[in-house]
């Protein structure tokens, strides 16, 4: 069998149509996809390619042949998808998984008209050309050892592709957790509301993000806790001690994998003293606390 392009170039359709097809898949799943590997780090570079360079190489217009073409898509894809992440993160989405994925496949799609465009632009005989040629091995003309050592290669092939699979798709031990985290107003690990007047407001941003390798249901509880610090003779230091604990909030979640939830959480406290400002997090209904933060508030 052969397949081979020039007149029409498939090969623009055939990058076109996977970047959509799987982009539309990973996106559909929440989830990251070994088949979907060549979005990121060969397409977005071959379509670049396609657009730069739409003639084929000949005498009289030399160009770049096809093992030029495909180290560039490579580098040229390792080099863009970072670019394209640093874009992202300054908009409004930031740099999570689904912003991620549609703006590659936006930009690869673009490009990948572009690059058409251009190509059809381009006389017919002078249009990037390229073909493969599919043929059964001949096994008549195969000595013994020959074919030993083919069908070895083939099942060592298998073998290989099929252990990477199982390490790329099954879950790992200790691979999946669940980030959990309080910022300051600024949304960053600084300016803390930890001293207050009676009543006053103070503002903390609380975030959830999933690397659970699937939909998780969270709950977030906020405490309000008394502390009294009490000086133990016997130990000759000082303990803190809690003297009362009230419910102030309670927040249900459900987050696909690689997805960040953040709320801003507004409070005050009427009563001056010390107190710890205790966020709970529990996932999938269990009674006992997956995550734990606190802020100490002293309240004048």
């Amino acid at each position: 069998m052969r397949v081979h392009f020039q007149r029409r170039p498939w090969d623009l359709c055939l990058c076109i149509t996977y970047t959509v097809v799987l982009a539309g898949g990973v996106l559909a799943t929440g989830t990251g996809d070994l088949l979907a590997i060549l979005v990121v780090v060969f397409v977005p570079g071959y379509v670049i390619v396609a657009a730069l360079f739409p003639r084929r190489s000949s005498p009289e217009k030399p160009g770049i042949d096809w093992v030029e073409r495909i180290a560039l898509s490579f580098g040229l894809s390792i080099a863009v998808i970072p670019l394209l992440g640093l874009l992202i993160n300054f908009t409004p989405w930031g740099t999570r998984f689904s912003p991620i994925v549609a703006t590659i496949a936006f930009f690869t799609v673009g490009v990948g008209f572009v690059a058409y465009w251009r190509r059809m632009r381009v006389p017919p005989d002078q249009r990037l050309a390229g073909g493969i040629e599919l043929a059964m091995p001949a096994w008549k003309e195969y000595g013994l050892v020959d074919r030993i050592l083919t069908i070895a290669l083939a099942a060592s092939i298998v073998v290989t592709s099929g252990t990477l699979t199982y390490f790329v798709l099954a879950p790992r031990a200790g691979g999946t957790f669940t980030e959990f985290y309080i910022l300051g107003p600024g949304g960053e690990a600084s300016g803390y509301p930890t001293t207050l007047n009676t009543s006053e407001a103070g503002t903390v941003i609380v975030g959830i993000a999933n690397h659970e390798s699937m939909e998780v249901n969270y709950t977030v509880r906020v405490d309000l806790v008394g502390l009294q610090i009490s000086y133990n003779a016997t130990s000759g230091l000082n303990e803190t001690i809690e003297t009362n604990r009230s419910i102030r909030s309670t927040f249900n979640v459900s987050l696909m994998d690689g997805v960040t939830w953040t709320h801003r959480y507004p409070f005050s406290i009427l009563t001056a003293g010390l107190w710890k400002l205790q966020f709970l997090l529990f996932r999938n209904n269990d009674f006992s606390p997956y995550r734990n933060l606190y802020l100490f508030v002293r309240v004048m």
